[in-house]
């Protein structure tokens, strides 16, 4: 499993629009994510910036990645929740969301301990 964060602006103006779409995401865009090997996708909001976080599960990310964008649904959502956002990716990169390095975690046990 992957552990992955992203994170973009959300434009001050479709702040609202953006709320309303997350508040109903269609089931279509959830399944395909599930299909793609995603798992607990959170998207958190502080100020106008939006952090992403979810887990991989699958063994091919980037065949993943390009099934998720293949997807007519997925197409259509993101003609809907792109214009919410300002990508802060580095230029060239090919991101959207800029991706984060992880920098620690917390395990579920505590090493030596039982």
């Amino acid at each position: 499993m992957q552990r992955h964060g992203c994170v973009i602006r959300l434009r001050p103006d479709q702040r609202e629009t953006y709320l309303r779409l997350h508040a109903e995401v269609w089931p279509s865009v959830e399944q395909t994510l599930r299909e793609a090997n995603f798992r607990n996708y959170t998207i958190f909001l502080h100020g106008d910036l939006l952090f992403g976080y979810y887990e991989y599960v699958g063994d091919d990310y980037e065949a993943d990645l390009r099934f998720i964008a293949a997807d007519p649904q997925t197409q259509e959502w993101w003609k809907l929740t792109d214009p919410c956002q300002e990508s802060i990716a580095e230029p060239g990169s090919g991101d959207w969301w800029a991706p984060m390095r992880e920098v620690w975690h917390l395990t579920d046990e505590a090493p030596g301990r039982s």
